[in-house]
């Protein structure tokens, strides 16, 4: 099976096969850097690293490119989010755009999160922006009405065939207050004339001011991507009309496709409402990552499917610690196994299984990138794994070898979910040792037709989460 991704642009699954063979590239847009990131910050980053994880995977080279918006995010209001942020903690909006940018990686840093290839500022790339304006106005495309300018939507045809919208439609959802100046409310700024007490101001052809919100993203994408690329991201709240802008003044003005394919993933739900710092519902990365081992959020996260949206809940973090602490459990497991176990190759029927769990994890992982159904393609072995690990007759080296490679390979390396180093601490051959004395003794009293010692043996097993299966070769035992 090939890759197939959900395109929204087309609406469908599509056949991902990328412009330029073995070569993917890829641009997400990045945070506005005026405050702390908050869990919903992380399910996109998160999403969007398991797309260029998997990606590597397959054997592409991927370029990737995730902005830092330091200027020109504006509020409803017209405000720029850099300069609200910075009136709020008395400092110069570039010393706070330092301090986030900071946290901002920290925090991608402890969920594991792959830094991107090129990570460009808005505030670096000004000229660049100003030079794309002109080409609109050049075009026919933009007007300039008192030192600010305005893309024209209805010049533009294709205004609306990502988000399905009308241009009559337009003005609903759009960050910029409507200003009598625009010659139409659908119209947004492509530069904004600085007032006297606006910080973030640059010389142009119109005077000083700074840039709109969408031009950054359309022109830095394509300073480092080209026209067109691979993949463009992001969240579903900014598919309009961040995203539609971006089109429409990108191939406006070069008359090339922006992006080929456009993903967006689902919000982070807090109790049925999507999170939202407007509505003081939000939850930072910082304070959940310090309450919270930072590879259960993550496993949490890869729990659903990236384009659904998803619930927190404090059970739903429960069970995928829970979740993960199993799969953590039978890699340490190996590990600890590896140095006293017996020289042989590996059995035929074990590399069956790791084969069909790997193909399982592909299939899931090929379907529009079902991290879901990865992760429960590695549950299920993990099940095996353990039936394997405590039967009567141990696991070669060499086989142990196999099972290690696999989850380093699929938790590690793709899903992310597994640390570089995991220590195998010293009580897991005791609990292991323990449990087969355990199991022994009720072997001992079945046979000695002591029923209700050997079931109190097991029903105590049972609760401390260790399952117990009789058959023919013995008893053996997964860890829960």
């Amino acid at each position: 099976m090939t890759l197939q991704i959900y395109n929204s642009l087309s609406r469908a699954k599509e056949t991902f096969v990328p412009l330029h063979p073995g070569r993917v590239t890829m641009y997400v847009c990045g945070p506005t850097v005026y405050d702390d990131a908050h869990l919903g910050h992380g399910k996109t980053y998160v999403n969007f690293d398991i797309v260029v994880r998997y990606l590597r995977y397959l054997g592409y080279d991927v370029l990737y490119v995730q902005n830092i918006t330091d200027v020109g995010h504006l509020l409803d209001s017209g405000q720029d989010r850099m300069l609200k942020g910075a009136q709020r903690e008395h400092v110069h909006p570039m010393q706070l755009a330092e301090e986030y940018t900071y946290r901002y990686f920290r925090d991608m840093d402890r969920l594991n999160v792959g830094r991107p290839s090129i990570s460009p500022r808005a505030s670096g790339h000004i000229p660049e922006m100003i030079a794309w304006v002109q080409q609109l106005l050049a075009s026919g495309h933009a007007y300039e009405v008192n030192g600010s300018v305005y893309f024209d939507v209805r010049s533009f045809e294709g205004y609306g065939k990502l988000s399905g919208r009308r241009t009559d439609e337009a003005m609903s959802g759009t960050r910029v207050q409507v200003l009598d100046e625009k010659r139409d409310a659908a119209d947004f700024a492509l530069w904004k004339r600085a007032d006297p007490e606006h910080i973030m101001r640059w010389p142009s052809p119109w005077g000083e001011g700074f840039p709109g919100w969408h031009i950054e993203c359309t022109v830095m994408a394509t300073k480092y991507l080209g026209q067109p690329f691979d993949i463009h991201g992001g969240g579903l709240d900014n598919k309009f009309p961040h995203h539609e802008c971006e089109i429409a003044q990108a191939e406006a003005a070069t008359g090339h496709p922006f992006a080929r394919y456009w993903l967006h993933n689902g919000m982070l739900m807090i109790s049925g409402e999507e999170m939202h710092k407007s509505a003081g519902n939000f939850v930072t990365l910082a304070q959940a990552l310090d309450e919270w081992e930072p590879l259960v959020i993550r496993t949490f996260i890869l729990q659903g499917h990236y384009r659904n949206p998803l619930d927190l809940t404090h059970e739903a973090l429960l069970a995928a610690q829970k979740g993960w602490g199993r799969l953590m459990d039978v890699v340490r497991l190996v590990r600890h196994r590896l140095p006293t176990a017996p020289a042989g190759d590996v059995s035929s029927d074990l590399a069956a299984r790791l084969e069909e769990a790997r193909r399982a994890f592909e299939a899931s992982m090929d379907d529009d990138l079902n991290s879901a159904g990865a992760l429960a393609a590695m549950f299920d072995l993990t099940r095996d794994v353990n039936t394997l690990l405590n039967a009567s007759a141990p696991l070669s080296q060499t086989d142990l070898q196999a099972i290690d490679a696999l989850y380093g390979r699929l938790l590690g390396d793709v899903l992310g979910i597994m640390p570089a180093t995991l220590e195998v601490e010293a009580h897991v051959g005791l609990s292991d040792g323990l449990i087969r004395l355990l199991v022994d003794t009720r072997s001992s009293l079945r046979q000695a037709r002591q029923w209700a010692a050997a079931d109190a043996i097991r029903d105590g097993l049972q609760a401390l989460g260790v399952q117990l299966k009789d058959g023919p070769d013995g008893t053996t035992w997964t860890v829960q």
